[in-house]
């Protein structure tokens, strides 16, 4: 067949379009970086206009790389950091403000005033999710209280808002389309993930009119055609998940109890829980995975707010290593931490804590710490935070998990992911297209114009790369654990100070 399928995905530090063939083959690749703000201690913001010019850019890079044309494309499909956020005007397409990322942690105090008031089992029983600055929808009253004139404007039918997908589809199609899936939806706060509804009692506690918000779609399904200038055809938009959701269904996790962490800036594991949500009881988020035709998918989501993040860290602040890819190299220098533990909280502890006002943290320092040292407790730190969130899976769907799917950049690195079997006493599966966050935006978009038939088809695509299995003896790893855990609880004491 020589037609292929183009996804763009756009991430928290670069925008990527990526090219798959029939077989779910990686044909081109365009990618680049763009500019991270952080106007104050917590504040993580993306200019909007920068975000959808380099997804152009890399989109144009891909086509060309490929020796295609748009006219080879049969469909688009989306997928996109997950609960950044923006306004912008309905008629100009200016937006109001940068876009607030879902690292942002501006609305902390905002998020304690509503459990103070009780709030929080309101909010967990119609969303899934907890009362967080992570998720959209104080990020969008933010804006409306702090531009000027703009909560008027939104009255008034001016304003529009949405998620990075919704941004990218309407620019797509030059103005026409304001659309964003379920899975996309279900990040915001203001999404009832029963009735599958913007829900009005949120909106109004939230005080956001309806009017702002996208129509919500399948995740599979054509929402419009491209109109736009590095596109010489129009191609279907046919395809939108969040990132996360996406990879799951590109892990080709589509059967309940089915499990995959992915490894990115953040990390977040996700299990696929079937056609009913369920509700948490150990620090979990409830969230749609998927709607194709009229079937919705759930799953329970563990989010670590820094992965890979920590590499980039050590890059660009310590610069202990010129390249992320260097991190391998210098943590096997050693062969332990030498009791270093390092928290690497930088925007607050994500799941299973939630702790907002958590800050990056190491213990165990003496004279004959090195670099080296450190660069292996920033793995290992990645590895720990997984396990915290795969116990908290476990428990509260009463299922043994004794295979973790893995994708993203850091599954690359063979010390952090044999550490990863040994701490989680589970085989770590890798596929053979690691990339599997566009692939399951490809695979959306596919099945909607009938590039592929059905799942069935697409399950045959996916292969294993590497297994990772556990070494059985565990009691360097137990020691480790217990010294995580233990800085962990000083953190968190840490943050109750008055």
């Amino acid at each position: 067949m020589n037609k292929f399928v183009m996804a763009m995905d756009q991430g928290t530090t670069s925008s990527r379009s990526i090219i798959f063939d029939h077989k779910g083959e990686i044909i081109s690749t365009g990618q680049k970086e763009f500019k991270q703000y952080f106007p104050k201690a917590g504040w993580v913001e993306h200019d909007p206009i920068e975000i959808w010019e380099t997804q152009a850019e890399v989109t144009a890079q891909a086509i060309r790389q490929s020796n295609l044309s748009a006219k080879d494309l049969v469909a688009i499909g989306i997928t996109n950091q997950r609960e950044t956020v923006l306004v912008w005007d309905k008629s100009s397409g200016e937006p109001i403000y940068n876009a607030i990322v879902w690292q942002d942690k501006r609305t902390s105090d905002y998020c304690e005033e509503l459990k103070t008031a009780g709030k929080d089992d309101l909010i967990r029983n119609k969303t899934g999710l907890l009362l967080d600055p992570y998720f959209s929808g104080t990020k969008i009253k933010w804006i409306l209280d702090h531009v000027e004139g703009s909560r008027d404007r939104a009255r008034k039918g001016e304003l529009i808002c949405g998620t990075i997908d919704t941004w990218l589809v309407w620019k797509l199609t030059g103005g026409e389309v304001h659309v964003t899936d379920v899975s996309n939806a279900s990040r915001t706060l203001l999404y009832n993930i029963n009735t599958l509804e913007w829900d009005e009692e949120l909106l109004s506690l939230f005080e956001i009119p309806i009017e702002m918000l996208p129509e919500v779609k399948a995740s599979s399904e054509v929402y419009g055609n491209t109109k736009c200038e590095f596109l010489d055809h129009e191609v279907p938009i046919a395809g939108i998940a969040g990132d996360q959701q996406a990879a799951l269904f590109g892990q080709q996790c589509t059967k309940k109890g089915m499990v995959k962490n992915t490894y990115g800036t953040g990390c977040f594991m996700l299990m696929n829980i079937g056609k009913k949500p369920v509700i948490s009881e150990h620090g979990l988020l409830t969230t749609i995975a998927w709607k194709i035709g009229d079937k919705t998918t759930y799953a329970l989501e563990g989010s670590i707010f820094v992965g890979g993040a920590v590499v980039q860290w050590l890059r660009d602040k310590l610069g202990v290593i010129l390249s992320s890819k260097q991190v391998e190299e210098l943590a096997g220098k050693v062969e332990d931490t030498e009791g270093v533990v390092f928290v690497p909280t930088f925007a607050g502890l994500g799941a299973p804590y939630w702790n907002a006002y958590a800050r990056g943290t190491l213990f165990g320092l003496t004279r004959n710490t090195s670099d080296a040292h450190i660069a292996r407790a920033a793995l290992n730190a990645i590895a720990y935070q997984t396990m915290d969130v795969l116990e908290a899976m476990q428990a509260d769907s009463d299922l043994e998990i004794k295979e973790l799917r893995v994708d993203g950049g850091a599954t690359i690195n063979d010390i952090l992911m044999q550490f990863q079997s040994d701490v989680l006493h589970v085989n770590v599966v890798r596929p053979d297209i690691t990339e599997t966050t566009a692939l399951g935006a490809a695979f959306l978009a596919g099945l909607a114009v009938g590039y592929w038939e059905d799942t069935k088809e697409i399950s045959k695509f996916w292969k294993k790369d590497k297994t990772y299995e556990p070494n059985p003896d565990r009691s360097k790893v137990e020691r480790g654990i217990a010294d995580w855990k233990h800085a962990i609880k000083t953190i968190q004491f840490w943050t109750k100070r008055d």
